[in-house]
């Protein structure tokens, strides 16, 4: 079948629904109880579902470090097999895969809609083989998330593109080098063009990337391979591409998302919580705004952060951006924090449509919340209740978590296998700071 640039345009290709069957579990929390304690936050989930494919671009084998025990990583894992690699994976302590015998550049739909990050196989086939063919990715639902400035930047190396059949194929012979400009900021436009890019012929320089903690981890790991990656944090990436690429040990970076809802779950429920592990100059947006509604947020040394709660909460405004402004991915948690600060509080969501579908579970405890498009004005109540609720996606699986635990009486989350997705044993952990949390089968 032959391809044809025009084919995509401007089109989107819209996620296919990810592969969340019927819930067999439900997550119980009796709230009330302030945590605390001390505990370490897992590696960063989305550092991890960028290098894993990266470890295609290597030809000898490469082992991580720090990757967090998340259905995504299990996902990739059975993909990078599929395809042929060698994997050896001990959750909890590293992954080493080896690439050599790896020999397949298409993933199917069954594979590629268990998470977002399937995507990321594009790039990593494309440097690898110069061709990829992979089906429209899963995820969560949370809005529209095309995938045409992916494509852009494919393009501009050489390669041709074509959507159709819910199918996403590319082909470049060669594949070269060459200027991306981007227009506008894209995390997974950056990271499938940095991929492709680290072995393609030539240089090429990315305008307009995105900064995100995790752009900068994969530019370390690709450069600990051999790879030429340089401004990467900055607002150009010059990468200048290898024939090949040698094998590397790597630790990825804490995970930034999951110590801010570490922060807010201790904020949320008045606790006080020592957070090691972390890298406190990742978090500041959100440690801005934990200050200005009264949260006491201490940096200590240069890994760990503790977040104490003296008094009420005042309410404050959030307006989600690209980094380092404030978290999309931490928009959720946040905005259930908010509901029982004093005074009115007004969030605005600027990177996706749909990422407000928890307000509506968590008005079902109590909150007073109204959505007006992307903006949610959320009235401060004095207490939250226990109820039934339902996680509709990854981080609104957090927010009602964090919800759960600030409420009085029992909450039932439904549909916790979202959670999994990016958070490594948050039961473990919340209980070990004193959280009334447990699963349960569900007839």
């Amino acid at each position: 079948m032959p391809f044809h640039d025009e084919a995509i345009g401007a089109q989107e290709v819209s996620p296919a629904q990810p592969e969340i069957m019927p819930t067999k579990e439900r997550m119980l929390i009796t709230g009330g109880n302030p945590l605390e304690g001390e505990i370490r936050v897992s590696g960063g989930k989305n550092t991890a579902v960028a290098v894993i494919p990266a470890t295609l671009l290597c030809d000898e084998p490469c082992t991580i470090e720090n990757l967090p025990d998340i259905e995504d990583v299990r996902a990739l894992v059975d993909i990078l097999r599929k395809l042929g690699a060698t994997v050896t994976y001990v959750p909890g302590e590293f992954m080493t895969v080896d690439p050599r015998p790896a020999e397949g550049s298409k993933v199917g739909y069954r594979d590629s809609q268990r998470l977002r990050a399937s995507y990321y196989l594009l790039g990593a086939l494309l440097g690898r083989c110069g061709q990829a063919e992979v089906a429209a990715p899963g995820g969560c639902d949370i809005g529209p998330r095309p995938i045409d400035q992916h494509l852009k930047g494919f393009r501009a190396l050489g390669a041709q593109t074509e959507a159709i059949g819910g199918r996403i194929r590319i082909k470049a012979d060669p594949l070269e080098g060459g200027d991306v400009f981007f227009d506008m900021v894209t995390v997974g436009g950056t990271i499938n063009v940095m991929l492709a890019a680290a072995r393609a012929r030539g240089t090429t320089t990315i305008y307009n990337p995105a900064k995100e903690p995790h752009i900068v981890d994969l530019a370390n790991f690709l450069n600990s391979m051999g790879a030429r990656v340089r401004g990467a944090g900055t607002d150009v990436i010059r990468i200048r591409g290898q024939q090949s690429l040698h094998g590397s040990t790597y630790t990825v970076i804490p995970d930034q998302i999951e110590t801010g809802t570490l922060m807010i779950a201790a904020a949320a429920t008045r606790g006080d919580v020592t957070i090691h592990g972390c890298i406190p100059t990742h978090m500041e947006s959100l440690t801005a705004k934990l200050l200005e509604m009264g949260v006491k947020v201490t940096d200590l040394d240069n890994d760990a952060i503790r977040v104490r709660t003296i008094g009420s909460h005042r309410a404050v405004n959030i307006k989600t951006q690209v980094y380092p402004g404030f978290p999309t991915d931490l928009q959720q948690p946040m905005s259930a924090l908010l509901t029982t600060a004093r005074g009115t509080s007004i969030v605005q969501e600027t990177i996706f449509e749909q990422r407000f579908k928890h307000l509506d579970e968590i008005a079902r405890m109590g909150a007073i919340i109204q959505v007006v498009d992307r903006t949610a004005i959320i009235n401060g109540v004095p207490e939250l209740y226990g109820a039934p609720v339902t996680a509709t996606d990854l981080r609104a699986g957090a927010a009602l978590v964090v919800a759960g635990l600030m409420a009085k009486g029992v909450t039932e989350i439904y549909e916790p296998e979202y959670i999994d997705r990016g958070y490594e044993h948050i039961e473990e952990k919340l209980r070990s700071l004193g959280a009334d949390i447990r699963r349960e089968p569900v007839d």
